[in-house]
């Protein structure tokens, strides 16, 4: 077994000790591996990294959320704009699959290649900034669990299930990675099978009709209409309604990229397996996303008064919402149970990539030595103990007047995902000039991705755009709104804070960039690629989920 330290204050993967040695008669035997010198193990199958991957970008954003983008643009726009944030998240998918796959070492994160590829500045920002996105997002999606429990109308204080919610989370994260991933592995399914179920429940709608009901066809696109005004009347009011509807498909997205890099530290053969999960992130967009924006159109119209109403759970749903027009009775409470393992499912994650973002940088040499410790089974549970403090923030929206302080801090992080993937480019560019520049070979690449580095600059450019757009309306007439403003860009400030913070005072004596011949690209590659076992390699992700639909 092999555990990470910083070398001089930079990660890198050596073999300072081993689980079994050979005595001096060369027979096996045990050495014991102290608590502080522990690490994390590749626990994660190529099964779990491909579900995880995919229940990651398959969550209440899209189940509920992608109800009112339909209300804003109309289901000509909401179609588009899913098509244009597909092809640039698949874009960025392949440029942090390139770079995370060449070395992808036990601790592994995005602000971990940053650091090693481009500079500690950006490294410690993008790790710190990580650590608290996820973090309060946790509260966040507790709270939405409690919420979709409201559905149902319970006579519970929602304290009572956001209490339930985080002790099973928590503890979930507290046993051995495989464990996680078994769990988020079960979640995903259902969600796939859910999503699988009400896209043919669409088509069969769009043919044939439901209950007493014709055939709905493109009936919605004539009327209301495909396009919608949003603000503003005229030629103005439907570009206002494109940009909008464009940032808010952002949404559905969110860090799922991420979740990959996040996973390939314990994830068994990684070399191998996370370009096989990254490959099938094609099939997952055009399946789940673009078939299920698609259906939305098709089932329910734009100005169905319960999109925009404000309602928790399936009570919101287009899906839903469109079912019941169709006159379908009963499928509410299943969606709305499907919503809630969603939520569920993404406060377990969130925990899971917030303490390994606080591991990476404690071995880093970026956060108190005592967040690397881990148990024998390779859980960094101290650094998940302190993630999981971000959770209790979740009683405050309990309180109507503490959840205003909690609306603030999620604010934070509001454009923390286009931050991300402009840092997540800018590293792969770098990467592939170091690789250039030191004369290696394109063969060594597990995962060659196409149309670079061009690809990454415009991601770039163009995350960098909507990331500047990301709160446009709020400078329309009658629009403004100070809370607004600062809701949609207080987190641009920060960000740039604790990068700058960071540069002129611990990183003042470091260039800007690493020197491209400086740039470690060898530390740890051999050992990476000692550990690729022909057995690691798994079932494909469409025999699994074939197999699943069989069973059922």
């Amino acid at each position: 077994m092999s555990v990470t330290q910083p070398p001089d204050g930079k990660m890198a993967e050596k073999s300072v000790v081993q689980d079994v040695a050979q005595n001096g008669d060369g027979e096996s035997i045990e050495v014991e591996v102290s608590e502080a010198t522990r690490g994390t193990k590749r626990g994660l199958k190529s099964r779990h990294a491909q579900l995880i991957a995919l229940g990651g970008t398959i969550g209440t954003a899209l189940f509920v959320g992608s109800g009112r983008t339909l209300a804003k643009g109309g289901p000509g726009f909401l179609l588009l704009t899913y098509i244009l944030m597909s092809g640039l998240v698949l874009l960025i998918v392949a440029a942090i699959t390139q770079t995370a796959s060449y070395l992808p070492v036990k601790g592994a994160t995005p602000s971990y290649f940053a650091s090693r590829y481009v500079s500690n500045s950006l490294g410690w920002s993008m790790g710190w900034f990580y650590w608290y996105s996820f973090g309060i997002f946790v509260p966040y999606e507790l709270t939405a669990s409690s919420l979709v429990i409201e559905f149902w109308n319970p006579p519970i204080n929602p304290a009572v299930w956001i209490t339930i919610m985080l002790v099973v989370v928590v503890g979930l994260n507290l046993l051995p990675v495989s464990v996680y991933g078994e769990t988020e592995f079960w979640f995903a399914s259902l969600k796939v099978i859910t999503i699988i179920g009400l896209l043919m429940l669409s088509f069969i709608l769009f043919w044939w009709g439901g209950p007493g009901n014709p055939r709905l066809g493109f009936h919605y696109w004539n009327d209301p209409g495909a396009v919608n005004h949003y603000i503003l009347e005229g030629p103005s009011g439907l570009a206002v309604s494109f940009w909008s509807t464009l940032i808010s498909a952002l949404l559905p997205f969110s860090f799922a990229p991420e979740m990959l890099v996040f996973c390939s530290g314990e994830m068994k053969s990684p070399r191998r397996n996370l370009p096989r999960a990254a490959k099938s992130f094609v099939m997952r967009i055009l399946i789940f996303y673009v078939g299920s924006v698609i259906a939305i159109g098709v089932i329910c119209p734009s100005n169905d008064p319960g999109l925009s109403s404000g309602g928790q759970g399936a009570g919101s749903s287009p899906f839903v919402l469109g079912i019941k027009r169709a006159g379908i009775q009963g499928l509410d409470s299943v969606v709305n149970a499907v919503i809630l393992t969603s939520a569920w499912s993404a406060a377990n994650a969130f925990i899971y990539q917030s303490s390994r973002s606080l591991y990476s940088m404690s071995i880093n040499g970026d956060a108190p030595k005592i967040f690397s410790r881990c148990t024998k089974k390779g859980v960094p549970y101290v650094a998940v103990i302190g993630s999981s403090l971000f959770s209790l923030l979740a009683y405050l929206n309990v309180n109507s007047k503490s959840g205003v302080v909690f609306d603030w801090l999620v604010n934070l992080v509001n454009t923390a995902a286009f931050i991300s993937w402009v840092s997540c480019a800018i590293t792969n560019v770098r990467f592939q000039k170091a690789f250039a520049a030191q004369g290696l070979d394109e063969k060594e690449l597990p995962f060659k991705a196409l149309f670079q580095p061009w690809a990454s600059y415009f991601c770039i450019i163009a995350f960098t755009a909507l990331c500047l757009i990301n709160g446009f309306d709020v400078f329309l007439p009658g629009s403004w709104s100070v809370s607004s403003f600062l809701s949609a860009y207080i987190g641009i400030p920060i960000f740039f804070c604790l990068y700058l913070g960071h540069r002129f005072t611990v990183g003042r004596s470091d260039p800007w960039f690493i020197p491209l011949k400086e740039v470690d690209l060898s530390t740890g590659l051999d050992e990476l690629k000692a550990d690729e076992k022909p057995e690691d390699v798994s079932p494909s992700l469409r025999t699994r989920l074939w197999g699943m639909v069989k069973k059922s």
